[in-house]
């Protein structure tokens, strides 16, 4: 079985991962730390790309 890690921090992810939408892609994260950084780094990025 293929062990699931976290999109942020590359930690195993455990039976409920939190999922996060980032540049239309869901990804798994272990906690709200990561989803917080991963949701500002989306944003950060879409931010960029529009100038």
């Amino acid at each position: 079985m293929t062990e699931k890690t976290c999109a942020a921090c590359d930690c195993q992810l455990d039976a409920n991962p939190i999922r996060v939408k980032v540049g239309g892609k869901t990804v798994e994260v272990c906690c709200e730390e990561c989803a917080q950084a991963l949701n500002e780094a989306g944003a950060s990025a879409a931010g960029a790309s529009e100038d």
